[in-house]
């Protein structure tokens, strides 16, 4: 429990952070220049499902630098790694990329089938990526294995930097390793398997066969994953060969956090100083998904497959026993206290001034008519006296979910349970052949 102490000298701090936030944020803010977007198109595309693209992405061609990625493009880094169907013979995929400075690695994918939001920015890990936001979509659904070559294309344009040709050839292999590993286990304990496995050898330095088997092994068993010799074999040659590069290992961190939805304490500051400037300047920031958050999912159709990373992190902010949910409590104790807790105070204490007042509606009306029928039974006499007598006895006496609807609970109120059940719509999963 904080102290009454603690809480006023809280209280006299507040407004003294406040100030110093408003001065803070009235100040110039240096803001990446447009050009540090970039918009990567599939060369196949038509010019109305580019121009259909740039409006997904919330942004004009006239805003950002765009590159054209075709599939000779893909070809190169997914040869020999991948097999012909997979990496096909035209280019749908596109992808909007926005370095950062901090906040680790935040995706979305829109229409693709056989790749996640999860599996992208871990394997952005591995080809040297530290942060940055990404959208990845097609106009149509696509495998999306060829889209990681996209997303690299233009990271490398957006932030001037070249990445090791080796670590994207890694990365390029663990994009495919996972998908094909996701379609015996699924897509979810596939990803968290890898990046269980993937952290455990770059933060203890794994290089040894048998240490990584080991690591792979505990991985299975915390997911409770049964894995192939086979598979095991092709996991354990790819984290062989991610174990030769040097990675910052709290980037890294930063990124599988986002992915599993923890927000740390540190990021917990930085998303309130966030939210707090955001009050005032009405923008979002980069760190908190930037370019993500304006994708229009319209454009993609009610069918689209969406799947992003941020919805992990907002899953565990709006989780009652989470970090931030913990904190604002505080806060919201800070400038006044629970609103519940004051309206069961001031009903306690107008109950006490007057328990008339407190009464129910329906009891005082039973009382009513209770009071009429006494008076209906009263002798002549009896009706002589004051029926303000009899009703202040009368008085003292009488204190006496996106979730399917639960039917008893409207057979209970008297009416009948609705029907809720609707048509579930048929969505086809599978990736367009030849298309990534």
């Amino acid at each position: 429990m904080i102290s009454p102490n603690i809480m006023k000298k809280f209280k006299k701090i507040i407004p003294i952070t406040m100030a110093a936030a408003l001065t803070c944020i009235s100040l110039p803010i240096t803001v990446k220049a447009d050009s540090s977007k970039v918009v990567t198109l599939g060369a196949n595309l038509t010019e109305e499902q580019k121009t259909s693209m740039y409006q997904y992405f919330g942004t004009t061609a006239d805003k950002v630098d765009t590159i054209e990625v075709t599939n000779a493009d893909e070809r190169k880094y997914m040869e020999g790694i991948a097999s012909e169907a997979q990496i096909g013979t035209r280019t749908y995929s596109c992808a909007y990329v926005e370095p950062t400075t901090s906040g680790g690695i935040q995706v979305k994918v829109g229409n693709l089938t056989f790749v996640t939001s999860s599996m992208i920015a871990s394997t952005l890990l591995t080809s040297g990526v530290e942060n940055c936001n990404v959208v990845a979509a097609s106009p149509i659904e696509v495998s999306g294995t060829g889209a990681l070559t996209g997303i690299m294309m233009a990271y490398e344009k957006a932030s001037g930097t070249t990445l090791n040709e080796e670590q994207k050839a890694a990365a390029t292999e663990e994009l495919v390793t996972t998908g094909e590993l996701a379609d015996s286990i699924g897509q979810k304990d596939a990803a968290d398997l890898m990046n269980e496995v993937k952290q455990e050898v770059i933060k203890e330095g794994l290089t040894d066969e048998a240490d990584i088997k080991d690591a792979i092994d505990d991985a299975a068993k915390t997911y409770n994953i049964t894995l192939t010799e086979e598979q095991m074999s092709k996991i354990n040659s790819l984290m062989q060969n991610i174990s030769q590069y040097d990675y910052d290992v709290k980037s890294l961190q930063k990124t599988l956090e986002n992915l599993e939805g923890k927000a740390s304490e540190s990021g917990f500051f930085s998303n309130l100083w966030n939210s707090i400037k955001n009050v005032f300047t009405g923008g979002g920031d980069e760190s908190d998904g930037g370019i993500i958050n304006n994708t229009n999912d319209d454009v993609l159709g009610a069918d689209a497959v969406i799947d992003s990373t941020l919805e992990a992190i907002e899953k565990d902010s709006e989780d009652e026993g989470g970090f931030w949910s913990k904190v604002t409590n505080f806060f919201k104790g800070l400038f006044g206290g629970d609103e519940d807790s004051e309206e069961e105070t001031t009903d306690e204490e107008s109950n006490e001034k007057d328990p008339e007042d407190s009464e129910n509606p329906d009891d005082m009306a039973d009382k009513d008519e209770a009071d009429d029928v006494k008076l209906d039974d009263m002798t002549d006499e009896e009706s002589d006296a004051d029926p303000a007598d009899n009703n202040d006895e009368t008085a003292a006496d009488g204190t006496e979910t996106d979730a399917d609807r639960q039917p008893d609970a409207s057979a209970a109120n008297g009416g009948e349970a609705e029907d809720n059940n609707t048509s579930d719509l048929d969505t086809d999963s599978a990736a367009v052949s030849d298309t990534f």
